[in-house]
């Protein structure tokens, strides 16, 4: 998307610049479009150690690296969005570095409408000559981490020139008055006003907000801190801004992964659900449970007939269909209550909880395989439907009778069951012996 420069005033020719020629101190006017100076006044020709405009507008620049000229376009948008801004600027005329404290005003030159800078320097300062405090000054230009502050109104005073590109498109003239340039930061505005009221109270904090940055919606932690302004000694807010979406994103796909291996761990992929593993880690509850009531609970085991047959002869995909479907049809059966896990194979295990009378355990095995009656269908992939019928032999143990362990209570279950598949299959039985 194209910006939008159509708010910035446009200087047509030099002969509009007559006035700026009284001024005293350094003005110079840089034009970004062709990345050199378009005219400077008698002090920026004697900061320069120049003789004429001429010199100054021929002056080589063709050595400044990528970095600097990527700094005097986000220097320009600065200007651009809040109509001026204030930041040291470090130069270097006769080789030597200079760190001036500029005002830049972004406008428009000439007829083609270049891209351009005003500066003006609102101070001259020693730093240069500790160079530490120079090599800050550069650090905080090139970091990618976003460094900004605020009055406690939320309005901007100076931001380095990665918060000047991450926010380049919000305008603080364009914003209606409830925003601030603070506030329109957020992707919830009324964040940035809890935030700005805490920061100016508390003095220091950290959070993390979804911000609404020119790259999109990105997670970033702010560390907001009170400082206070070098030349002025206002009260500012500092907000350090460090982008941790991928962070957070990693964080989630990795609790993503965990609930996925567990789900694994704990629901069968094929019907959804839920394992014996998943089954052994509740039923000591429900034991512990029925051992203080003097409840009784049913284990069933069911094993289905002719589902080998399917597999075999129309291949898994169709085998996994009837395992939905019959998944399906137990659960209408069972109630809310009863525990339903598929084992393995063909292979299920019912929990029935809180039983008041065997005879209700065998009216459910009975529907059970009642269900099972009507034929199931399944789908090839060229959409050919073709109807399948199977049974399921159940065997049935009893806690405490059988077992005090869900362990013990299926495999005596799993024996009853077998008793079913000697005796013709598609049935039940209830176990008639205790395991030893």
């Amino acid at each position: 998307m194209t910006a939008d420069y159509s708010h910035l005033t446009h200087i047509k020719s030099l002969d509009e610049l007559a006035l700026y020629e009284l001024i005293p101190t350094i003005v110079w006017i840089f034009d970004l479009d062709r990345h050199g100076w378009w005219w400077g006044n008698e002090a920026a020709l004697t900061f320069w150690g120049l003789n004429s405009v001429d010199e100054l507008v021929n002056k080589d620049l063709s050595g400044d690296t990528q970095g600097a000229r990527d700094r005097m376009l986000q220097t320009f948008e600065l200007a651009a969005k809040n109509g001026i801004s204030i930041d040291p600027w470090t130069t270097y005329p006769n080789g030597k570095a200079k760190t001036l404290y500029m005002l830049h005003k972004a406008v428009l030159i000439g007829p083609e409408r270049h891209r351009a800078i005003i500066a003006y320097v609102n101070e001259q300062v020693e730093l240069g000559e500790t160079p530490e405090n120079l090599l800050l000054v550069e650090a905080m230009r090139y970091t990618t981490v976003l460094v900004s502050t605020f009055t406690f109104s939320g309005e901007i005073v100076i931001e380095n020139p990665a918060a000047t590109e991450a926010y380049k498109h919000i305008i603080p003239q364009q914003l209606s008055d409830d925003k601030n340039a603070f506030t329109a930061r957020f992707e919830h505005p009324e964040e940035g006003i809890k935030r700005l009221k805490e920061a100016t109270e508390k003095r220091v904090g950290r959070w993390t907000h979804m911000m609404r940055t020119s790259a999109g919606l990105r997670q970033h932690t702010l560390d907001i801190r009170i400082t206070r302004h070098p030349l002025t000694a206002e009260f500012l807010i500092l907000v350090t801004e460090y982008d941790v979406s991928e962070l957070h994103q990693a964080l989630d796909a990795a609790n993503h992964a965990q609930i996925e291996l567990k789900k694994q761990a704990h629901f069968d992929a094929i019907t959804g659900l839920p394992s014996l593993h998943y089954l052994q880690q509740h039923a000591g509850d429900y034991l512990a449970k029925a051992k203080r009531q003097n409840q009784q609970i049913a284990i069933m085991f069911l094993d289905l007939d002719g589902f080998k047959s399917v597999n075999d002869s129309w291949g898994h995909d169709a085998g996994d269909q009837v395992l939905q479907q019959v998944a399906q049809r137990f659960t209408h059966i069972l109630r809310q209550s009863d525990q339903l896990a598929r084992i393995g194979g063909d292979e299920f295990v019912i929990m029935i909880d809180d039983l008041k009378d065997r005879a209700d355990v065998e009216t459910i095995a009975q529907k059970l395989i009642d269900e099972l009656k009507a034929p199931i269908d399944f789908t090839f992939s060229n959409n050919e439907t073709k109807q399948v019928k199977i049974g399921v032999s159940i065997g049935i143990s009893f806690f405490p009778d059988h077992g005090s362990t869900l362990d013990d209570l299926v495999k005596v279950a799993d024996r009853a069951m077998y008793d079913v598949k000697r005796q013709g299959k598609n049935n039940y039985s209830l176990a008639k012996f205790v395991l030893l």
